[in-house]
Formats: structure tokens, sequence, C-alpha cells
């Protein structure tokens, strides 16, 4: 049967790191990138004895996490164990939430911009938002390195505060997957709650996937895609399995609840184990931790809550004049949204500001290998460039130059710049009296412009920006040549 006679449903496991100096349930030190086996424990190792501690500050950014995506947070969550034996988790159980997570509900707007491009302009339901199931926090695992002859862990991981943020199966294709996890990270970025960086580990996600035949309610057979650690790959795995599940079943063969691994090098799935359920965890209350009461927390997070990217967009149109797109490219990053937003301080000339950004500092950006952090050019500096624009000081292309200068000397103002590189406006009376000079010298073009071709009047203009060497303003040297010629 063609793949248009199946339904896809798939649910997304997202486990985020929360940025915090300590890890859940100990002291020891949070973070990424140090000395193997450095930042441990009696705690996080798992020693006889040790007992855990919470980290409230990690209980806090997990509500405010889920005041951000429209969760309720019960008034007692608790704490409890799952039993697994793996060298990744050195106690064999971990501390997690079953019954009574810090969030539940809620959902996760699906922003145009977060769509991967090919599909930006034939977005499958736009203004989506996919449902969530729970937001819990728990403690995350050890880092397993597999070597061809031996494996190593990196117990520094173990411990760290982990959100794991759970859809509701409510994803139907691998476009609108890669569109979640896009928006997740941006809306967790703006909150500062997590780097969200799936390069570093700080975000990885679980895929379940299930395919049925159209015109039958009964989800077909659940598999998990455990641990990919990138977007894209996500958007791949997806596209795979989805096509290998229908292959299988017109074949008449049957799915097997089971956890996949995701091959990147082969871009193939292969069963890791026979899927495990709820109950083969034997999950039950941590007796070394008390439920927390929830309600002075969750006031206390009320006051942090930020504008979220779909709020500042709507902002930035109605205060500054950027398109709706425009809005969608500068709120997409929080540091993005902060630079345009200071650039545009005290300006009434937003949507230039806006235009620069978008197509010059940006494209600079891309083309000299920097992120929006290292951008070189002061925000005020840009503000300033596009007066002089506006004021008619410099040309857009001589204020192309200035921006090269300050990319290389940003201490450098933009004014100076202009003035070092001989950029002086051309005297009024100077580029009237050009273009009168030329309207006499050319009176079939006078004639031509009158008969009805307006367009022609832009010779005009490019003849008086070439005998004033690009010191007159294109504007009002436009301007001048409609009011003469009466146009």
């Amino acid at each position: 049967m063609p793949r248009e006679d199946y339904i896809a449903t798939i649910g997304l496991e997202v486990h985020c790191q929360i940025n915090s100096e300590s890890k859940m349930f100990c002291s020891c030190r949070a973070g990424y990138g140090h000395e193997p086996n450095t930042n441990v424990c009696p705690v996080c190792l798992g020693l006889p004895g040790a007992l855990p501690v919470l980290n409230k500050h990690a209980i806090e950014q997990t509500i405010l996490a889920g005041m951000l995506l429209n969760c309720t947070t019960p008034e007692v969550s608790k704490w409890d164990r799952k039993n697994y034996f793996y060298p990744d988790m050195p106690k064999n159980y971990q501390l997690t939430q079953f019954d009574l997570p810090l969030c539940g509900g809620g959902g996760v707007p699906l922003y145009d911009l977060a769509y991967h491009k090919d599909v930006q302009k034939n977005i499958p339901n736009p203004g989506k938002v996919v449902q969530m199931n729970r937001i819990h926090l728990e403690e995350d695992v050890a880092k397993s390195t597999h070597l061809s002859n031996s494996s190593t862990i990196d117990y520094n991981r173990a411990g760290t505060p982990l959100m794991e943020i759970v859809t509701e199966p409510d994803i139907d294709c691998a476009e609108e997957a890669y569109a979640y996890l896009k928006s997740l990270q941006q809306i967790l970025q703006y909150g500062k709650i997590s780097d969200a960086d799936m390069e570093k580990g700080q975000m990885r996600c679980d895929v379940n996937i299930s395919v049925r035949k159209k015109g039958t309610d009964k989800l077909g057979t659940k598999l998990e895609i455990k641990n990919l650690n990138s977007i894209s790959a996500v958007r791949s795995a997806i596209y795979y399995e989805i096509d290998r599940q229908i292959e299988e079943l017109d074949m008449g063969i049957d799915q097997q609840q089971a956890t996949l691994r995701w091959d990147p090098n082969t871009g193939q799935t292969s069963v890791m184990r026979i899927k495990e359920d709820s109950h083969d965890y034997r999950y039950f209350p941590e007796p070394d931790l008390l439920p927390v009461n929830t309600s002075d927390l969750v006031e206390k997070m009320k006051a942090h809550v930020p504008e979220l990217p779909h709020d500042k967009r709507d902002r930035f149109v109605a205060d500054y004049g950027v398109s709706p797109y425009d809005a969608g490219v500068l709120t997409s990053d929080l540091t993005l949204a902060d630079y345009f937003e200071a650039a545009a301080q005290g300006s009434k000339f937003g949507k230039k500001i806006a235009n620069w950004i978008i197509n010059t500092v940006l494209g600079k950006l891309n083309e000299t290998f920097l992120t929006i952090d290292q951008n070189p050019l002061k925000p005020e500096s840009l503000n300033a460039l596009v007066e002089l624009i506006e004021a008619g000081t410099i040309s857009n292309n001589q204020a192309k130059e200035v921006f090269a200068v300050l990319w290389d000397a940003p201490e450098k103002q933009p004014a100076e710049v202009a003035k070092a590189l001989g950029f002086e406006p051309a005297d009024n009376s100077e580029v009237e009296s050009i273009i009168d000079g030329l309207i006499d010298a050319n009176p079939e073009k006078v004639a031509e412009i009158k008969g009805g071709n307006a367009k022609a009047a832009n010779w005009f203009t490019g003849q008086v920006m070439k005998a004033s060497k690009g010191k007159a303003n294109p504007k009002m040297v436009s301007d001048y040549v409609k009011a003469k010629l009466e146009i």
C-alpha cells in the first residue's frame, strides 16, 4: 500500500539539563568539559550510606519551564526510585518522578521559522500547538563511551539536574517533530532554564513511533528510538522508521514493541532490546526524600516568567514597524533579539535597523563563521550608521564601506569613519545646479519622461550621483529630479 494509506503517530521524550552550578542531589559541580570523573562524591557515585539532598534551584527552574509551556503544578510533588541495572547509574536505580511530577499538561507552539527551511513555505499544520503530557525532574546518568574493544564511563554527568519533557502522541510527521524541538529549545533558552545544546549533550531526545492504516482507530505497535543527539538526526530517523514500519506491515510482518538505536552512518535503526513497560522498573516512592509543597515556589517563579518568543515577535511588529517575518527572524534567538532592541533603542528607523541586521550583520557573521554572541559591531554603532543614512549624510553604498571599517575597528564612531573615507555630503545648491544642467542638455530625455515613461527619471538620478562622485543622497536627488520635471 502507498505511504498515504498509513497514519504515523509520534511522541517525543526530551531530556534537558538545567543550568545549575551543582548536581540534583549533591553539591558536586555540574557542567560540561571538565576532566572525567573529577566532579564526583559518595552521593552521585551511589556509595552505601550516602543520602541525597534536593537542589531547590533545579525544582524552581522546572516549575518555571512548566509556566512557559502552560503546564499546571500540583500542590505536592514527590520523588521515586526507578530500578534498573546498567553501568551509567552506579546506585542501580535512578531518582526520578513517577505519579506526581512537578508539571502536567501544557503545550509547545510550533513557530513557523522553527520548521526545516525545506518546508517553511508549505507548513503541514500552521499554528499547531503540540500537546504535552508532563515534565518531571530527575538526575542524569553517567556518560558511556563505547570503543572498539572497551567502554569508558564518566560519572561527572551522573546526578546533573535533568528535566524529562514528554509530549502526548500528538506529532504527525518528521517535520513537526523538527519544529517542536526547535521551538522547545528556543523557549527554554528564553527562560535561561537551559542552554539546550544538543552537541554538548544538554538536550537529548527519544522518539516513540507507531504506524496504522487509515480508517483504523487503534494505534499501531509503539517502537522507541533512543538517545538521538541532534534535531536533524530526529528528523532523519523518523522518516526512515515510518517507511520501514510501513514496508514490513505491507509484507504482513507484525511490529514488536522494542527499543531501537539510530545509526547516522548507515541511516538505519536497529533493535537494542525488547521494550520495557513502566512496571518493569519497579517504581516506588524514594524513602530518603520528603515530598515537596510547591505553592510558595510557584508564587516565587511567577515573577521570573520572561517575554516569550511569540510575544516578543508581536511587540517588535507593533513597536518597531518590522514585518512579521523579520520579527520572527529577530526573535528566533534571544541574543539576536536583544541586539536588535539595543540597536533600535530611541530610533525612528526600527525597520531599517532590522533590515541591516538580517541582510548585512547576519550575512557577515555567516561569512566569518561567528555567532551573534561574537558580533563585533556595537548596537549603538549600527543605530548611528542608520541615522547617517536617513539624515542624507551618506548613501547606502557608502554605509556599507563604513560598516566594513567598523567591523574591524568597532571602537570607532560611524561619523568619524565616514569623514575619514571622504563621505562628505554634497551641497544642495550644487546638486540642484547639476540637475538643471542635465535637464537643459537632454531635452529628448525630458520629452520621454513627460510622454509617460516616468522610470526614465532614474537616468538623471544616476548621472547626478556620478557627477557628485557619490556624495549626493540618492533619495534627495530623486526627489529633486521629480520636482523639477513635475512628475
